[in-house]
Formats: structure tokens, sequence, C-alpha cells
């Protein structure tokens, strides 16, 4: 077992919705089931700012150390570990599940979840996020990487790395509606973060794609970076015919499958409505957005049509798995080779200015990070 400091640096939230602070906290000890990670990068996503100040009105217990996935190596090791190894660099997978019942799960250093067992496994064992020097996390969440091939033959920085938390969640809907090599998918909106993403996974699990959004500008960019033969973009608009019209015109041919990863304040547009319109008969949709409010979906179409509708949160281990398998052999490209610039990097003494900054680049093409005290 490593040596471990007897406290770390930390930021913590101490009264929910309340400012945080920067504190020193004992360090995490090993316990059956656990690794210590010494976290060196955590990405700050473009809401993280609205999950703290309460605005967004996710249930979790204080006091709390956020941040969610993130990069680093194992520093200790519960009794029980058989193949993970000290000093190994690995991904922090933070959906964390029950061991008993799978059903029970929660996003570490984020949310309680939607159930009881989710919320005493956050509250109990599990709560601490990865804006911390050191993390306990389940043995089963953590991802060793390939350091040969991630940072030495492919040329990735540890920071780079940090990055595979925004193609996870996609990815994890993708799969689950069974996306296949050759079909051509909606992406809606494809312009922020995880719907850039969804563009890039869908194309290296080889369909076509359509990516939605408002922004003319990150759609220009999705084109650029990934080619027009496989990428047609299309402009949102509240006129659901003159939208059906534009999508299936995009396409060229049948619409086989929809990705829906809405922000909250999308709860009144049309463009889903739209996207499920444009599906050819038994077309499958991906919902995995933050849509909070009730949808008024075409039902009559939806029936006539057979269509499938899937809600997906997050993703499963093994889709984790594959993923970063996709990007040790070189299928997915990450980070700069994926056309995702880091724009900021920041100290834990510096988190306000990063979760603003983080607030303001919410764009596919952009990412901010946290680095751990060094």
């Amino acid at each position: 077992m490593s040596s471990l400091p007897e406290t770390h640096s930390a930021i913590v939230q101490t009264i929910y919705a309340h400012p945080l602070e920067l504190k020193s906290l004992p360090t995490p000890q090993p316990t059956p089931g656990c690794a210590i990670i010494r976290t060196h990068y955590a990405p700050i996503f473009s809401y993280t700012k609205d999950i703290f100040n309460g605005k967004r009105g996710y249930p979790y217990p204080t006091p709390l150390v956020p941040g969610s996935s993130g990069i680093g190596r194992i520093a200790a090791l519960g009794p029980d570990a058989t193949s993970l190894e000290i000093g190994q660099l690995v991904f922090i997978d933070s959906m964390i599940r029950s061991r008993d019942d799978p059903t029970d799960a929660f996003l570490m250093g984020i949310t309680q979840g939607g159930t009881k067992g989710g919320a005493k496994l956050m509250k109990d064992v599990w709560r601490n996020g990865t804006y911390a020097e050191y993390v306990a996390v389940p043995l089963e969440n953590v991802a060793v990487l390939n350091e040969e091939k991630l940072l030495g033959k492919l040329g990735y920085k540890e920071s780079d790395l940090a990055g595979l938390a925004r193609y996870a969640i996609p990815y994890g809907g993708l799969r689950d509606i069974g996306l296949e090599v050759g079909e051509t998918i909606i992406v809606t909106p494809a312009t922020g973060a995880f719907g850039g993403a969804a563009v890039a996974m869908a194309l290296a699990m080889g369909a076509k794609v359509i990516a939605a959004g408002r922004n003319e500008e990150k759609l220009k960019g999705l084109v650029e970076q990934f080619g027009e033969e496989r990428v047609k973009t299309v402009k949102i608009t509240e006129n659901v015919a003159d939208h059906v019209g534009a999508l299936q015109q995009a396409a060229g041919g049948p619409i086989d499958a929809v990705f829906e990863i809405s922000p909250p304040m999308a709860a009144k547009s049309t463009h889903l409505k739209s996207a499920i319109l444009a599906l050819r008969h038994g077309g499958r949709v991906s919902l995995m957005g933050g849509i909070l409010e009730d949808y008024a979906v075409p039902f009559r179409d939806i029936m006539r049509k057979n269509l499938v509708l899937r809600g997906k949160w997050m993703y499963e281990r093994a889709d984790l798995k594959h993923l970063v398998r996709m990007v040790e052999n070189g299928i997915l490209k990450i980070g700069e080779r994926g056309g995702v610039k880091t724009v900021g990097e920041y100290g834990f003494g510096d988190w306000e200015e990063a979760f603003e900054v983080a607030s303001k680049e919410a764009g596919w093409d952009s990412a901010v990070i946290l680095r751990a005290e060094t």
C-alpha cells in the first residue's frame, strides 16, 4: 500500500447552493472495494456553476466535494484489489451503481440520482468528487488507460484524456439504440459539448450524421472538422414543417435514428418533434437531454410508424470499456486531435473563474479543465 498524506486540498461546499471554498481535508483511506486516486485533471462542464449555485436544483448532500469524472493515478488500493496496481494512469468513472441493485445509481460529486438507494450511497459511502487531490472510488469505477498508446504512440496529454467523459454519455445512448454502420442519425442539438461528442461518436461508429443546431458558426465547424461527406448540418427552426423538410433533404434518404441531448431551457422548442417526424418507419430515438418538463410528442406518427423512443441516463460500464478501446486504437479522436481546444486550465484556487469561463464556453469545440494542486 502506498503511503498517503494525512490531509489534502479540496474544493468544498459546506451548505447547499452556498459559495465553495478551498479547504484542507483528511485524506481518504482505502477500504475493501475501494481505490484512492491521486487526481490530476477533471473537466468542468458548462452548467457546473448552475449545479452548485442551486439553479439546476440537483439533489445532493453537503458538505460535498464537487467534481465527477477525472484523470489520475492510483495512490492506494483496498485489500481485495487483484488486478489494479499503484501508479497506473486511470479514468475515474463518476457513474456509481449499487452492487446489490444496479438500478440504484448516482453521479459522484454531482447528484444523488432519483432513488433512495442512490441517495444512501452518495450520502454514506461515495459522496465526494474529483475536485480534490485525492478521491475514493469503487474499484469497478477505475478504468485503466494504456499509457504507452495514449501518451506515447498517439501523443495525447493527460489533460486531453479528461475529455473522455463528454464522449461516454452520448456513446451510452447511441449503443442503447443499436446504431449501426451505414445508418443516418440526427443529432439534436449538435453544437454543445455532448452534442458535438455525439457527432464524433456516431461517425466513429460508422454512421452518417445530420447535425442540427441554432449556432451556424458551430455547425460550420463540425463540417470543417469531420468533413462534408458524412456530416450535413441543419439550422433548427420552430417551423415544424420546414424543419422536417430540411432534415430529410439533408439526409438524402431514410433517417434511421435521432440522438437528443437538449438543455433544460429547450422544453418549449419543437426541434425534437421535428426530428421524430423526419424518421423513417421503424426509426429509433435516444432521449438523453436535460429537459425537466413534460414534452409533447407526435403520438399518432410514433404509433403508425412503429417508432421506438428510449430514455437513457448516462451509460453502462461496458460502454466505457468500449469507448476507451476506441480511443486507444485511434478509432475515436478526442481533445485537440478531435477538434476540442482547451480554452482554460485552472488550479483549485481559481475555481470561481473556471466555472465562469466554462459557462461561456459551451460549444462542442472547447473545454475547460481543473488541474489538481501539486
